[in-house]
């Protein structure tokens, strides 16, 4: 080697000793949301779990989900608001395997910049430790990658991998789902991780900016940063206990109820529902001047989670749910027609 000054990693963009210091500052972070399975703490090549120590499953079938935030994270970066958007990040994962009837066991992150800020980072992953406390599952590894110039000062991307575990007796959807079957929608708490491009540009033509108010009486930015809802517990519950009535569960994310409901249904059976749409949704949908066939099809409009049900426990689940602090609509029954409809 020629003599002279070397050139560094460090030099070329990557401190991998600021990636040490955010280790060591995450794992408490990651230790407090330990459950029954979680073997070993961070650090390790891969992650471990012991699965036969996770419960009593006796025919376990393993459900595997990843997903992002998408560009909600563009709001997050432009308010400078980091402690929320891990909770989302979580939620999207976990939500969907709960779709299966799966609880979830653990879950890993990948974390994406530019140039590592710890403080950010640190903000990003105690949110992330947050949804899974709630979620009930383990965050047990992830990745940080430090990548100068692939993204702008200040920007980072995310993505989530969670692991859950479901009885064979238990997955859902059901095969019996039939006419006439009640379907409950679980109230979302807000615009969740879903649409965030179609916002976006309503504020370039609008040249409107996250201070100002909407008729909920939040600002823009608070509303647009509410974390999604886990639903884990709440139907977990409804999940044991009803076996057999509880038919399916449905994530209602990119596609609305018309497309995520439909992933559930048998061939021939439709969702036949109608409500009426948060304040925030109905400001967003005139403010855009979006119609309802687009509303229905990027955005919950207020509805988080699709359960359908046994009429006969329709009204017993719904009580459950409530006393779980869920938030219920009656949006209707499965019927030989497609018929999804947002009241005035």
């Amino acid at each position: 080697m020629k003599k002279g000054k070397s050139v560094t990693y460090k030099q070329a963009g990557v401190d991998i000793d600021a990636g040490d210091a955010l280790v060591e500052r995450i794992k408490p972070l990651a230790k407090a949301t330990n459950r029954a399975g979680v073997m070993g703490g961070l650090g390790g090549f891969g992650a471990l779990f012991d699965l036969k120590k996770a419960g009593k499953y006796k025919h376990p079938i393993l459900v595997s989900s990843t997903d992002g935030v998408g560009t909600k994270l563009k709001i997050a970066q432009a308010m400078n608001k980091h402690d929320t958007i891990g909770i989302d990040l979580v939620a999207m994962c976990v939500n969907d395997l709960l779709a299966q009837g799966a609880e979830p066991l653990f879950f890993l992150d990948y974390f994406a910049t530019g140039k590592l800020d710890v403080d950010v980072a640190e903000q990003v992953i105690k949110g992330i430790a947050a949804g899974c406390k709630e979620a009930g599952c383990a965050l047990i590894g992830g990745e940080t990658a430090e990548m100068p110039g692939m993204y702008k000062s200040g920007e980072y991307d995310l993505a989530g991998f969670a692991v859950g575990a479901v009885e064979r007796n238990k997955l859902l959807p059901k095969k019996n789902i039939e006419k006439g079957d009640v379907v409950l929608g679980l109230a979302s708490s807000g615009l969740h991780s879903n649409g965030f491009s179609l916002v976006r540009r309503v504020f370039e033509k609008k040249k409107l900016n996250y201070g100002m108010l909407t008729p909920t009486g939040k600002t823009i930015g608070e509303e647009l940063l509410r974390p999604t809802r886990i639903y884990v517990k709440s139907c977990l519950k409804i999940v044991h206990k009803f076996p057999k009535d509880l038919k399916a569960l449905a994530h209602i994310t990119g596609g609305g109820l018309v497309d995520n409901v439909n992933r559930v249904l048998p061939k021939g059976k439709w969702l036949n529902a109608s409500w009426s749409a948060p304040k925030i949704f109905k400001w967003l949908q005139k403010t855009g001047n979006i119609s309802d066939t687009e509303m229905l099809r990027t955005f919950n409009c207020g509805i988080g989670m699709v359960m359908v049900v046994s009429e006969s426990v329709s009204a017993q689940v719904k009580k459950l749910l409530e006393a779980e602090g869920e938030i219920i609509f009656l949006l209707g029954r499965i019927s030989d027609k497609q018929s999804v409809k947002l009241r005035d």
